[in-house]
């Protein structure tokens, strides 16, 4: 017998009229700006399929924003959020692309800091609120924001994920999933790696001093 969670029937608590346009948007977006992990200027979407064709007539545009903004699903300033972002400073655009891809809720969610750092994260809105994270700076990826999950820059080379995996033995921190992509062989690779439990700042702080390790990202909701 499979299990429903009462989330499945009764949906996510939200701004907006639709779980996928709305409360899925604001987490793909929320989960982006963590990823970023910097303070955002400016920010664009580029939006697919369904999100194409409604995102004014479904709020998708300010969820979306608002997400970028840190706000919840619930935050009521999401209808306010074009306003927030110029009020700080925040310039935002948003993109129809005509380009058929394989689901129909998907945005491009395009960041820049003030310092110039760009991060482009794809977004999947798989319904009832919840989403996936299928691209991070065009290289395929999968996760889903549902675990602790850390996500690590690093080139492809030996010894990097076993000094990863040592890293969290030494924290007393299981491993519940793990995937590796990479662009070839020898270059750049991101490592995905969801938790059981909560990742503090110390294991960061310890995977940063390996050379080949680029960047560590944390999501954590």
């Amino acid at each position: 017998m499979s299990f429903i969670s009462i989330f499945d029937v009764v949906g996510p608590n939200m701004v907006g009229p639709s779980s996928s346009h709305t409360a899925g948007a604001v987490s793909i977006s929320s989960i982006a700006r963590k990823m970023f992990g910097k303070e955002i200027s400016n920010v664009k979407f580029i939006l697919y399929g369904s999100f194409a064709k409604t995102y004014k007539g479904h709020g998708t545009d300010k969820a979306l924003l608002g997400g970028s903004l840190g706000f919840a699903s619930d935050d009521l300033r999401i209808k306010d959020s074009f306003n927030i972002a110029k009020q700080l400073g925040i310039t935002y655009s948003f993109e129809e692309s005509n380009i058929d891809l394989d689901h129909p809720n998907v945005v491009d969610v395009c960041m820049e800091s003030k310092t110039g750092e760009k991060m482009v994260v794809r977004g999947v809105s798989i319904g009832g609120g919840k989403i996936k994270i299928v691209a991070i700076d065009n290289i395929t990826v999968e996760f889903f924001g549902e675990y602790p999950t850390l996500i690590i820059d690093h080139l492809d080379e030996k010894g990097v994920l076993a000094f990863v995996a040592n890293c969290l033995q030494d924290n007393n921190m299981n491993i519940a999933f793990m995937k590796v992509y990479r662009d070839a062989k020898g270059e750049k690779a991101h490592s995905i790696i969801e938790c059981d439990d909560k990742i503090n700042d110390s294991i960061i702080n310890s995977l940063k001093q390996n050379k080949n390790i680029l960047n560590v990202m944390l999501v954590q909701i």
